[in-house]
């Protein structure tokens, strides 16, 4: 497995993640995908490591599936959970990390509901001069990298299951639709997808899509790489267009904003739904749950204005009959909801073996 073509200690966004970067993740986690094909689906690459899952957050796949891999991977997991710890006694966060640390854990995967506390635990970690590397497993508004890999993991080895790479999405039409102002896992797949030259269309209502989305994707790409490519923002009536330079890593994307769905989905290749995360809205954005399915719902019938062969996506959990009809979730023909689910373990194996592998 490719593990000279990485250098990263912590994983905590994908912004400013490279083409190699990316295809060495692809490529290891599809090399897992095979080990957990066999009957022996563990292999010892990380014997005698500690993996702490510091879920401060509730969660049942990303947890789940990053203790699955790291028992595959023949790691010790030690499992963190906020209503059972001392935090409840007045415990810090960095007070918490520190002792596992003590413990001797190897590598932390961090998930919170306020963005940062990832990003500021590797700090510490890195100041206390120790050899433990932080995973981010999900920080507020902020970014869900896993997530977003395991969804590029799903669409690529579906279109070249023996050689999964970035390059394969390069001109492919995306639509993310749903709940973007509050979800990190938008703005974590808004990275990949751009990095890959695929064709980003996002779609919301004006509420969960403001205007100032596309402000802040522009201000967080600024001066990430050398290369100047083209930001498009749709109008209301998704005919209008104001341009500004972004920076990026790839060749030629494009980004656009919808508040209608049917320009997003039109002769689309993939949709990537997403949750309505009613639990981080803060005031009244949306008239009923009814009809914003009418309008954003996906559906068979809305699928026809795509590809043929448009396959659906969602991180889950999903609220069935409001992001996505249950008939369509549960349709093989469509739906990629479960390949999700278990391409997520090749690609966290893939995490913390390249992670763990220069600590053994």
């Amino acid at each position: 497995m490719p593990t000279n073509t990485w250098n990263r200690h912590h994983v905590l966004s994908l912004a400013d993640f490279t083409t190699t970067e990316y295809d060495t993740v692809l490529q290891t986690a599809a090399s897992f995908q095979e080990v957990l094909s066999r009957r022996t689906k563990k292999v010892p690459t990380l014997q005698g490591q500690v993996v702490a899952n510091l879920f401060f957050e509730s969660s049942t796949r990303t947890r789940s599936s990053f203790e699955l891999a790291a028992k595959r991977l023949s790691a010790d997991t030690l499992n963190f959970a906020a209503a059972t710890s001392s935090m409840t006694k007045g415990e810090t966060i960095l007070d918490t990390a520190k002792t596992y640390l003590a413990m001797g854990t190897d590598i932390m995967v961090v998930r919170h509901r306020e963005a940062g506390v990832p990003n500021a635990i590797a700090s510490e970690m890195d100041r206390l001069g120790v050899r433990v590397s932080v995973l981010n497993a999900g920080d507020g508004q902020h970014e869900h990298p896993s997530q977003a890999l395991l969804d590029l993991f799903t669409i690529t080895t579906l279109i070249d299951p023996d050689h999964p790479r970035l390059e394969l999405l390069k001109g492919k039409k995306i639509a993310i639709v749903g709940d973007i102002l509050h979800s990190r896992v938008a703005r974590s797949n808004i990275w990949s997808l751009i990095a890959s030259g695929a064709e980003v269309h996002l779609a919301a209502p004006p509420t969960l899509l403001p205007k100032f989305f596309a402000e802040f994707i522009s201000e967080e790409v600024e001066g990430r790489s050398q290369e100047v490519t083209e930001f498009s923002l749709s109008g209301v009536e998704g005919r209008s267009r104001s341009e500004s330079e972004v920076r990026s890593n790839s060749s030629n994307p494009q980004l656009f904003l919808h508040w209608q769905l049917e320009p997003a989905l039109q002769n689309a290749d993939f949709v990537m739904t997403l949750r309505l995360q009613k639990e981080r809205m803060t005031a009244h954005l949306l008239p009923s749950l009814r009809e914003y399915h009418q309008l954003f719902g996906i559906t068979r019938t809305k699928l026809q204005l795509c590809k043929p062969n448009v396959k659906v996506l969602h991180p889950g959990p999903v609220n069935r009959g409001v992001e996505i009809s249950s008939e369509l979730m549960d349709d093989p023909e469509f739906s990629l909801i479960q390949s999700q689910v278990t391409s997520g373990v090749a690609v966290r194996m893939a995490l913390l073996y390249l992670l763990g592998s220069g600590k053994a």
